[in-house]
């Protein structure tokens, strides 16, 4: 029988780190996998838009390698996805996918008002996942 995986939201800011930091502690701890996701919202294909999307994709390739290397390096077992999809249905929608043990995300601190407003990803998480949510202070 194998562990279910922990889901990390990585966008490589400092919030994203201490995440990733978190989730190499608890999956060592739980002798669980990791998968590593980023996500980006779906644009319009043409032109400079599509130019912007694979900007995203390839950044979003680059940093999750990083971050499953990072894993690796500390006995984690680790996967990277990169998703086309806004950062809290696609990570929500991929630890459902995969029966996530839960989804951790990093938080830049913003008081509860400001994230409601501007759509902070652990924010939209806490509404829409069906997994637990652990938000780690960057």
């Amino acid at each position: 029988m194998t562990t279910a995986p922990l889901v990390v939201g990585y966008d490589g800011t400092p919030g994203a780190h201490a995440a990733l930091r978190e989730a190499t502690r608890l999956a060592s701890a739980l002798a669980a996998p990791v998968v590593v996701a980023f996500a980006y919202g779906p644009t319009p294909a043409g032109g400079e838009v599509a130019d912007l999307a694979a900007v995203l994709r390839e950044r979003g390739r680059l940093l999750t390698t990083e971050a499953v290397e990072a894993l690796a390096a500390s006995g984690v077992e680790a996967t990277a996805e990169v998703l086309t999809d806004r950062p809290g249905e696609g990570l929500a929608a991929l630890a459902e996918r995969l029966g996530a043990q839960m989804i951790v995300v990093g938080s830049y601190g913003d008081r509860p008002l400001r994230g409601a407003i501007l759509g902070s990803t652990p924010h939209r998480l806490l509404h829409l996942s069906e997994r637990p949510v652990l938000v780690v202070r960057g």
